[in-house]
């Protein structure tokens, strides 16, 4: 049996939706069943859990043999995903496939990448196997600007011209797939980008040609950054943390080019324009 975490957010329904059409019998752990509406598929046995109760943990993990992780990112992800691991020990699961981020490492002065370092150690002291998925800067990200996009023709960030080779979630979740279902993935560490490293203002191009108008970006100040976030509702903490990570990638540590995609799929990765030609319709 394999457990998918995450399962109602948009890489964790990616994964299941790819195991469900290999027939794979999946269990998909989620907080609220009226919200998996998406993933109640043949093969799909949907479970309530909650990463803050561990007897929940160690119910939906009975029988399971892999697992993936994912948690909503919040200031107590770090300690749900310890949590969780510990749970998967005790409950003899084999291997977890855990999402990880792109430069995880404990000495790093971004807090998200800290933790998925904390994380990654954890699951490799239990002596499971493991693989760790490390993307870079999601495509889909930029549905996150979709309002000042489709209202204003502009999107804006604190990143200057810095370049990412940011990554689809879809190349993301066909790696965690292989990962689930293949031999060979155990004790990997994959590196996942696109292929390209692009600044915002390549993406925009990118944008315009997909939606046949001018979109433009616009480079602003970490603190107006902030300040917008936490006006559209976002937790202090967490747009501390984007802070800190568009401070990474304005110090161009995220624009190297990786191959964990092509290795673990055999796949070339998707590239921006793809993203862009497919996802046309969301800034309409």
């Amino acid at each position: 049996m394999i457990l998918v975490t995450g399962a109602t957010g948009s890489n964790g329904t990616e994964i299941v939706k790819r195991l469900t059409a290999q027939n794979v019998q999946v269990r998909a752990m989620v907080r609220n069943r009226d919200r998996a509406k998406e993933i109640a598929l043949p093969n799909v046995e949907v479970v309530e859990g909650n990463f803050d109760r561990s007897e929940t943990l160690l119910e939906a993990l009975t029988d399971v043999d892999s697992a993936f992780l994912l948690t909503n990112s919040t200031e107590h992800a770090e300690a749900q995903q310890l949590a969780f691991v510990e749970a998967a020990k005790q409950s003899g699961v084999k291997h977890i496939v855990k999402l990880s981020q792109f430069a995880a490492n404990a000495d790093s002065p971004v807090r998200f990448l800290r933790y998925h370092a904390t994380v990654e150690s954890a699951i490799q002291a239990t002596q499971m196997a493991y693989t760790f998925l490390r993307p870079n800067l999601f495509m889909q990200g930029i549905v996150n600007f979709r309002s000042s996009i489709v209202e204003q023709n502009t999107f804006y960030a604190a990143i200057g011209d810095a370049k990412v080779s940011v990554v689809d979630v879809r190349d993301i979740a066909d790696v965690a797939v292989a990962a689930l279902t293949e031999a060979g993935h155990e004790g990997k560490i994959y590196d996942l980008t696109g292929s390209q490293a692009l600044t915002h203002t390549e993406m925009a191009e990118y944008l315009s040609a997909a939606l046949k108008r001018q979109i433009a970006f616009v480079d602003i100040p970490p603190e107006q950054m902030r300040e917008a976030m936490v006006g559209f509702g976002m937790p202090a903490w967490q747009a501390d943390g984007l802070i800190e990570d568009y401070a990474h990638y304005r110090r161009n540590e995220a624009a190297a080019i990786a191959s964990g995609i092509e290795d673990a799929t055999g796949k070339a990765p998707r590239q921006f324009k793809d993203f862009a030609r497919d996802y046309a319709t969301a800034f309409s």
